[in-house]
């Protein structure tokens, strides 16, 4: 008599590898990036929260990618007008291309606010929000190509496979809605040169990767059913898919009390969760971005084009639980003017109603205090004159080459001081010399008034405890009010 083996019971490897309808959730939750929120992650303090009351909850990164030229908008220097044409003291700087004099703005500067901050006339709806703005003019990092200095600004390494800031705000805190990403990335194309590892989760789990959804603005018309592919089952309606979900996990309940061994898979039990989570977006993601539902005054308010859509979007999805948002330009390196400063005038006219817009919204919303708004870039640019390479022709024209030295960026909500300016670069802009700020400090600032210690904040791979500001970062607590 022939003996069969005895069946082995069905896994739920098993389960999601055969039910057919299994797959369009699988595609959906390969989409959504697997950002499960851990709602209930935060119920009891962890070990890495320095306070049970933290002044932020959610963050909204607004990313000028490409290198917004500090001495250009917020960081005025007169003695590029006194000096220019002539030749940076000190003898040739160190570019990653060929430089020549000194270059005053071509913009005209004024002072706003009770706080008299000087701001470009590139900006002026910002300068008008100047008295809510806490301004950095002494960021440096170090490396000044794009790649490894986007990577350190989104991820604090200067090189791909480390998790983005992102993904460690939504390890430590989860989310405030189950039915939405913890992390959303909004641009009207994959953004940048470096794409993904931007907003990847790496070595964490893949609940915690950002979702990226496109805030184009197209000219057939708003729909909001499409900006998330898949994101309604055409095949089955809720309730059936609602009778899949429940069977795949008593199927998962069953293959945990029978099989201790395949009983903690993370990547299939973030796969589950991403299934749950992409079931109760079918509801609410489409209605959250569908900025048709506000009113006249709040579009007039934002503007036209997508960086306005991106901000508004980024106000609804904290205004729903979503803990970070980050808005970024446009794809490749749009602030990236080589060739002609003058160019900063359509980059800036396209996000400055919009970074104004926000601040105010957030406020109308009761948002502010709750929310860090950050806003830069991955570098700033050059004090003197960019002398053509390449394609150029090797003519002098008006752009500026990458400075990593000292550039500006700007936060406002979220408890850090209002009307307030830290840190200076010299006279001509090159280098931080006061109060310098790294990358990682900005970076631990944040996450402190996230309430999270940033040196506890760390996950063990590979033999050693990472962490997002490495080895290093310090808390600018001179910046919080």
């Amino acid at each position: 008599m022939t003996h069969r083996p005895a069946a082995r019971p069905i896994t739920r490897r098993d389960a999601l590898r055969t039910m057919g309808c299994g797959f369009g959730y699988l595609s959906l939750a390969s989409l959504v990036g697997n950002s499960l929120a851990r709602a209930d992650a935060t119920k009891d303090r962890a070990p890495w929260m320095h306070t049970e009351k933290p002044k932020a909850k959610h963050v909204i990164f607004l990313f000028m990618n490409g290198g917004l030229s500090h001495v250009d908008s917020f960081d005025y220097k007169p003695a590029l007008e006194k000096y220019n044409g002539q030749p940076m003291p000190g003898g040739d700087l160190q570019h990653e291309r060929k430089t020549g004099n000194l270059m005053k703005s071509p913009f005209q500067f004024k002072k706003f606010g009770k706080s008299g901050v000087e701001v470009s006339e590139i900006f002026p709806y910002l300068g008008e929000c100047v008295d809510d703005m806490c301004i950095v003019k002494s960021v440096y990092t170090e490396i000044p190509n794009h790649e490894p200095a986007l990577e350190m600004m989104n991820t604090g390494a200067n090189f791909a496979g480390r998790p983005s800031m992102g993904s460690w705000v939504t390890y430590g805190l989860g989310t405030g809605n189950r039915n939405l990403p913890g992390f959303v990335v909004l641009c009207p194309d994959v953004p940048t040169t470096v794409g993904p590892p931007l907003w990847s989760s790496a070595f964490l789990s893949p609940v915690f990767q950002g979702t990226y959804v496109s805030d184009a603005v197209s000219k057939t018309g708003f729909d909001p059913q499409k900006l998330i592919a898949n994101i309604h089952n055409d095949r089955f309606d809720l309730a059936q898919q609602r009778k899949e979900l429940d069977l795949v996990k008593q199927l998962d309940d069953l293959n945990m009390n029978s099989t201790a061994g395949n009983a903690h898979d993370p990547q299939l039990e973030a796969t589950i969760g991403a299934m749950e989570t992409a079931y109760r977006m079918q509801t609410e993601a489409p209605d959250v971005f569908d900025v048709r539902k506000e009113s006249d005054a709040t579009l007039k308010l934002y503007g036209e084009g997508s960086t306005a859509r991106g901000c508004l979007m980024a106000a609804r999805l904290v205004e729903r639980g979503v803990r970070m948002v980050q808005v970024y330009y446009a794809k490749g390196d749009p602030w990236d003017h080589h060739f002609d400063i003058e160019m900063h005038r359509k980059t800036a006219h396209d996000s400055d109603q919009p970074f104004a817009a926000l601040i105010k919204d957030l406020k109308s919303r009761g948002l502010f205090d709750e929310t860090i708004i950050v806003a830069g870039s991955e570098f700033g640019r050059t004090p003197v004159v960019e002398i053509g390479s390449g394609f150029m022709g090797g003519q002098t024209h008006n752009g500026r080459d990458h400075n990593p030295h000292g550039f500006t960026m700007w936060l406002a909500g979220g408890g850090f001081k209002q009307g307030f300016t830290y840190g200076a670069t010299d006279d001509f802009g090159w280098k931080a010399i006061e109060n310098p700020v790294h990358v990682h400090d900005v970076h631990a600032t944040i996450l402190y008034q996230l309430g999270i210690d940033h040196t506890k904040l760390t996950y063990h791979y590979s033999g050693r405890d990472f962490r997002l500001t490495d080895l290093a970062g310090n808390v600018i607590h001179e910046l919080l009010a």
